[in-house]
């Protein structure tokens, strides 16, 4: 027995290649061990950025005692949830239905076969935080393994009708006065001085405040315009923001946005440089726009992978501590940038001798700020980012993954068009031919994963998803045929390969996967929004970009599918309930190829629902509410039907 790491392209794996633990990569060869050998399966998901993946693998998988007491009575098999996201759906389904808080490190153990029956996150080594000992749990499970078949059966049973993706009921249908309703219900957990939601710790969801802006807009609320804009603006002074490099961190731990998991993902930064795009129309707030150049600088500079697509994320740690790459000291402040210079930025940037966290300071303006400096402290930015690109930097994962790439091709597309920027469409359009041609499958369907120039042999709802839409924003940026055509390719694998013809939606896996004990169709937003929710927004954009109410039909089909779980997750849902939102009341500019005049009246127009089409003839039209305007052919008369909008 050995550890069968060593081939696997994931960096999240190859860290665990010399682990004294004999880790199989997911597999029918695992599985068909722990068949042969009668013991069960140890599955342990994490990726490569997660803080405490990191620190359960140095002392736990790096311990050759505790090592050495998996190996013995267990098959162990470690999985990229990047890589696999529909096997983490699945296992942390099982988690919840357990009673318990899903999360990474997952650890969860089932039959030979892959079937879930008891599992946890992250377990110490040895009994500490209100947690069992890691050796504890392993000889706990084995024991119930081999002495309690009817217990474990009995919770296999019970957790696979559990994972059953049937509707539980009816449900209510929607209409955009409850999707108003809700955002006003949504409001009340918004802390209207922080921003965000509740107290600690607290993730940015642009998913959710992006749903709330929408409502924001329509209904003139100023309650939920305030709610989006004061989010946005703590994030955007916080310490979750990358003062000197640009982009966004993780989440904060705390409930101020001061003290960020440093770890910087691809998909939190494409939502957010879209839905700043989207505020940034409505307020002209400069900060909004600033913060988005210096998140694209970011991408650009340290984010580009194979073919200049997108690496997914950059590691919260570096030389062993979590954000030792950020994070500084005031006399290191004061040798760097002079006394004088050094007190301003000082001042500006909550830098202090006792520091703000853990004895250093985490950059942020979120306090009183001096006036009439922003030159010196532009200068002292640059000094001071010279000075930390010395440092050992932290680790990147270099996966270049289809869905997370559509959702920043999306990001940049739509940028690019907002403000003007044609070589923000570039960056796009490079990263979307990587996906386009290192990753395609037979039958117009995509890779999930690309690594070390190998692309995966599986893909998911998701990938074809957020690609549709990523080509569908190109096109309202471009107006180039082919991406419309590419998006409606996407679409029917996706018709033909995931649609649930019992229940509607579309699962996860394609019909032919076979390595997965249950197909879910993802409805729920995590991290990033859900397959569906997206696709939802994919078909109400075809069903304007085409003129076929075909696709409007099958938009509201997938939010049908779902209408048992809108009472009780309505705020997990945002993307379905965008979708939804899209297909009810789109604004629609068509547009003769080339106008790129007419195209700047609609740059600064906070219309969260616009939808851009181009055709070959010489007027413009401007469509809303199954109404459209008469044709016009000068920017005047267009900028006066958009004024009535």
């Amino acid at each position: 027995m050995t550890n069968r790491l060593a081939g696997e392209t994931s960096p999240y794996l190859a860290q665990h290649r010399d682990n004294p633990v004999h880790w199989w990569p997911w597999g029918p060869e695992a599985l068909a061990e722990a068949k042969a050998s009668k013991r069960p399966l140890l599955l342990s998901i994490g990726y490569s950025a997660c803080h405490w993946c990191h620190v359960m693998a140095h002392e736990s998988f790096e311990n050759p005692e505790i090592a050495a007491l998996m190996n013995k009575l267990f098959v162990n098999i470690k999985i990229d949830r990047e890589e696999r996201p529909d096997l983490d759906a699945i296992y942390q389904q099982a988690l919840s239905h357990m009673g318990q808080h899903g999360g990474w490190p997952l650890t969860m153990f089932c039959t030979p076969d892959g079937m879930p029956f008891w599992g946890g996150t992250y377990f110490p080594p040895a009994a500490r935080y209100g947690r069992p000992g890691f050796g504890e749990v392993l000889n706990a499970i084995s024991d119930l393994w081999h002495k309690d078949g009817e217990r474990v059966r009995a919770n296999v049973q019970a957790l696979m009708e559990a994972l059953s993706d049937a509707p539980a009921g009816e449900g209510a249908k929607l209409s955009i006065d409850m999707l108003d309703k809700g955002a006003k219900a949504v409001l009340q957990a918004v802390d209207m001085e922080q921003g965000g939601l509740g107290g600690a710790p607290k993730f940015p969801q642009p998913g959710l405040f992006d749903y709330l802006w929408r409502s924001a807009r329509r209904t003139g609320n100023p309650d939920l315009h305030r709610a989006v804009t004061l989010t946005l603006d703590r994030i955007c002074q916080g310490g979750i923001t990358d003062h000197l490099g640009g982009g966004f961190m993780r989440y904060s731990t705390d409930d101020i946005w001061l003290a960020p998991h440093f770890e910087k993902m691809l998909y939190d930064n494409a939502q957010l440089i879209e839905l700043l795009s989207h505020v940034w129309q409505d307020t002209k707030n400069p900060l909004f726009k600033t913060r988005i150049e210096e998140c694209i600088a970011w991408v650009s500079r340290e984010m580009l992978a194979e073919g200049d697509a997108f690496a997914a994320a950059l590691d919260a740690d570096s030389e062993g501590h979590e954000g030792k790459f950020y994070t500084w000291t005031a006399p290191d402040i004061l040798a760097i940038l002079g006394p004088d210079l050094g007190r301003i930025f000082g001042q500006a940037y909550d830098v202090s001798v006792q520091g703000n966290w853990e004895g250093v300071s985490i950059l942020n303006r979120s306090g009183p700020q001096p006036e009439g400096v922003e030159d010196q402290l532009a200068q002292a930015r640059a000094l001071l980012l010279s000075e930390r690109d010395k440092r050992v930097r932290p680790g990147r994962d270099d996966k270049v993954l289809a869905d997370w790439n559509g959702m920043m091709i999306a990001a940049l597309a739509r940028a690019s068009w907002v403000f003007d920027r044609p070589d923000w469409l570039e960056m796009a359009t490079r990263a979307y031919d990587v996906v386009t041609t290192k990753m395609a499958l037979p039958g117009n369907r995509l890779a999930h994963s690309l690594c070390q120039g190998k692309a995966g042999k599986t893909g998911f709802i998701d990938d074809l998803a957020h690609m549709s839409r990523a080509a569908l924003m190109l096109y309202q940026a471009s107006g180039r045929q082919s991406y419309l055509d590419q998006a409606l390719a996407w679409v029917e694998a996706a018709q033909t390969h995931h649609w649930d013809a019992k229940h509607g939606g579309y699962f996860q896996v394609a019909h032919d996967a076979s390595d997965v004990v249950v197909r879910n169709r993802p409805s729920m937003d995590a991290a990033v929004p859900s397959g569906n929710g997206t696709m939802a927004q994919v078909l109400a954009l075809l069903a304007q970009l085409t003129d076929k109410p075909a696709f409007a039909d099958r938009a509201q089909a997938v939010v049908a599918a779902f209408m048992d779980r809108f009472n009780e997750n309505f705020a997990n849902m945002s993307a379905l309930l965008t979708g939804f939102d899209l297909a009810m009341d789109p604004v629609l500019a068509t547009l003769p190829r080339g106008r790129t005049d007419l195209l700047d009246v609609l740059r600064g127009q906070p219309l969260p629902n616009l939808i851009i089409r181009w055709h070959d003839e010489v007027v413009a039209t401007l469509c809303r509410n199954s109404v459209c305007s008469a044709p016009v052919q000068n920017v005047g008369d267009f900028a006066a039907l958009v004024e009535k909008i």
